[in-house]
């Protein structure tokens, strides 16, 4: 077993050194670090110099860090792929415990785990996120087996942050490795089409210290709610069949998306926009809820602010 750890940079140099140092610091060593540089302006060039015996560096034109894990992937030659952004840190013993979660369960392809979140100034600001999404129970009962319907799981949560993923590099290779059109929800994509085919699962145990800051703090916008209904239009083609075993409507899943994106326009007073989605989202599942929404975008403007202006009174009484 040879492992490839792969970091994409981008101007990272006042993280990446701590990154670096965390994955060298490790119990079970991995036997290659590949950093890709994706067209930094900063001196993360200068800093990784530093290391210049002990990474593999590669710098290319900037296209996103879906391009660079591919282009780290390309470039390793262990069978398993590891993956760490350049602002976070692995916990000591991470190899470790996926090494071992790997004996116990040779079956499985990829080997996800918990992470806490840090400030910039490496102060604690969530322990764990399992628990914050009240997920840790189920997966410390799990203990490191194999996630029944994997697939369903992740397309109710994704439970598996890409900075602990330990996977299989031929499993990625078959999978099509990371969608470059996709910014947002392209790990999600990924992992659903391998938890379509493979054992996945994830450890209940702190794996990596994840940075949380303005660059990387996960906020609804309109680009990020876009890509979700791309993200889950590509689940549902490739894998409706299995969905449909797990209990999971394809067509409702789309659906959801397209409503939350319509959600999102109603909400900021665009309806032209919010009609398009909500129309999209009937189309695909009819639902009373859709077609209220649909009703809602079309009033005028004024009719639905009293509309809102009743809903918060009666909220309030």
């Amino acid at each position: 077993m040879k492992i490839s750890a792969v970091i994409p940079a981008y101007n990272s140099a006042t993280f990446i050194r701590a990154a670096i140092e965390s994955i060298q610091a490790q119990t079970s060593k991995v036997d290659e670090i590949i950093v890709v540089d994706d067209g930094s302006t900063d001196n993360t060039e200068q800093v990784l110099k530093t290391f210049a015996h002990t990474v593999i560096y590669h710098k290319q034109a900037n296209q996103g860090p879906s391009a660079a894990r591919n282009k780290g992937i390309e470039l390793a030659s262990g069978d398993w792929i590891a993956f760490l952004d350049a602002d976070d840190q692995w916990t000591v013993d991470k190899t470790t415990k996926q090494i071992q979660a790997l004996q116990t369960n040779p079956e499985l392809h990829l080997i996800a785990g918990d992470m806490t979140e840090i400030d910039n100034d490496d102060q604690l600001l969530t322990q764990s996120v399992l628990a914050k999404h009240k997920m840790l129970d189920y997966f410390q009962q799990l203990a490191g087996k194999p996630v029944p319907n994997a697939l369903a799981a992740l397309v109710k949560k994704n439970f598996i942050p890409t900075g602990t993923v330990l996977v299989k590099r031929q499993t990625l290779l078959e999978a099509g490795m990371f969608n470059t059109e996709i910014r947002y929800g392209e790990d999600l994509e990924l992992w659903a089409k391998i938890a379509t085919f493979h054992a996945v699962t994830c450890l209940p145990d702190i794996l990596m210290l994840r940075r949380q800051h303005g660059n990387n703090a996960t906020q609804a916008s309109e680009g990020m709610l876009i890509d979700l209904t791309k993200v889950t239009e590509s689940i549902r083609n490739f894998a409706s069949s299995q969905l449909t075993a797990q209990g999971i409507s394809p067509n409702s899943l789309v659906a959801e998306a397209q409503w939350t994106l319509g959600y999102w326009y109603f909400s900021g007073g665009n309806n032209a926009k919010a009609r398009e989605a909500f129309k999209k989202s009937l189309s695909q599942d009819f639902t009373l809820t859709n077609l209220l929404y649909l009703i809602f975008s079309i009033l005028p403007a004024s009719l639905i602010n009293a509309l809102r202006i009743i809903k918060q009174k009666f909220a309030k009484s």
